[in-house]
């Protein structure tokens, strides 16, 4: 294996200017004091049980949620809502992903308003160059307890099979639509316990759709210790009949995924440690990029060390820089020092623009929160980031 940390950088992801030119000092100083916030484990936790009292109570907080950490790291309420980032994204060539984050829902009433709102966003997508694909999580359109006896390949009652049948007309209606809007759309990877039964249904839409270009694409989390296997098992399979559509993540389930393992006494499905991960996530990127040919990825980290990774596969494999079978995607609110030095250097790259009532997507802004509590580093460097680049305004005024 080529040790390509060692070829010459193609971009510098340290230069701040570029990272927050389009934030105002008012801006900056607002994610400072939010990621401040979110370094400490114990604001984290007394926030997530204040929310959840204040919800219980019905206390009017949706003003203050939305005029912080829903400021931060989402678009607005509706589509129209996130007209004012997508606009600012793509004054510097950074597209948007629209992401329905609605979360917990359990009626097929729901299932099919997030079904309408998903293909909504592929309809936008299919007006603007600025938004290049559409994302959505099963979990969205079915039942969670439908999909453990989906994967644990149990049998179906009869309402569980309408259920099923429902549910796959479901995923068919929106990659339909993605197909017929040429916009290429995101599954999403959750649980491993639910994993196989995504699997089942993404594999199934990619060779269904993806038989000219990458219109459907499978998430791989690669702090599981068997997704480069499977990664390159899926890629087998596929050669020949349909290309592969792949968006890579290390994965956002770790702490619940290990306790469910030593509960149920079973081998925990994530990676050892951390070099380990981040070794399978590197990997898969060179068997891509060197198999790019079959198949279209996008890399979705905010880890650097990867990233400047997959540029200096990009240079060794003579692939240029805005080819459309290579994306680089973060968090709308976070990593700015990847996305916009990124996108300086003609590289493409995509934000993740969650949206949605401020009520329905606390889970996801808490889960955010959390996510950058634990893992390490992650908020100490954007702290840095944000206060280099106010001091650097500074001293230039």
């Amino acid at each position: 294996m080529i040790d390509y940390l060692y070829l010459r950088p193609m971009v510098s992801f340290d230069n701040t200017e570029i990272a927050f030119k389009g934030k105002s000092n008012a801006e900056l100083k607002r994610a400072h004091k939010l990621f401040k916030m979110v370094s400490s484990n114990s604001m984290v936790s007394f926030g997530k049980w204040a929310t959840n009292v204040a919800l219980t109570i019905h206390f009017p907080i949706r003003g203050m949620v939305k005029a912080t950490i829903f400021k931060q790291f989402c678009g607005g309420e509706t589509i129209a809502e996130c007209d004012r980032a997508i606009k600012d994204l793509w004054d510097y060539k950074v597209g948007t992903i629209l992401d329905y984050s609605v979360e917990g829902k359990e009626s097929e009433e729901d299932f099919e308003h997030t079904c309408s709102e998903i293909i909504r966003t592929v309809d936008r997508s299919n007006r603007e160059e600025s938004i290049p694909f559409s994302v959505f999580k099963v979990t969205g359109v079915t039942t969670f307890a439908l999909l453990e006896k989906l994967n644990s390949k149990t049998q179906l009652t009869l309402d569980e099979n309408r259920q099923k049948l429902e549910f796959y007309d479901r995923v068919d209606r929106i990659c339909s639509a993605a197909n017929s809007a040429n916009t290429p759309v995101f599954i999403d990877a959750e649980e491993s316990w639910i994993q196989d039964a995504i699997d089942d249904i993404a594999e199934q839409m990619m060779a269904k759709y993806n038989t000219e270009r990458a219109i459907v694409y499978t998430t791989t989390q690669l702090y599981r210790w068997d997704r480069l296997d499977y990664i390159k098992k899926l890629h087998a399979t596929a050669k020949g009949k349909y290309f592969l559509g792949l968006k890579l993540v290390r994965g956002a389930y770790m702490e619940k995924e290990r306790a469910r393992a030593e509960e149920l006494g079973y081998k925990s499905p994530i990676q050892p440690d951390k070099i380990s991960c981040d070794k399978d996530y590197n990997s898969a990127l060179e068997y891509c990029v060197k198999n790019i040919e079959d198949m279209a990825i996008c890399a979705g980290s905010h880890n650097e060390e990867s990233s400047m990774t997959l540029t200096k596969l990009m240079e060794q494999h003579n692939i240029r820089k805005d080819d459309e079978r290579i994306y680089f995607a973060q968090l709308l609110g976070m990593s700015d020092h990847i996305s916009f030095n990124l996108s300086n250097a003609s590289y493409k790259v995509a934000k993740y623009v969650p949206y949605g009532p401020v009520k329905e997507v606390l889970p996801y802004l808490l889960r955010r929160a959390e996510e950058n509590t634990s893992v390490a580093g992650q908020t100490t460097r954007e702290l840095s980031l944000i206060t280099s680049e106010i001091e650097r305004r500074k001293r230039r005024n």
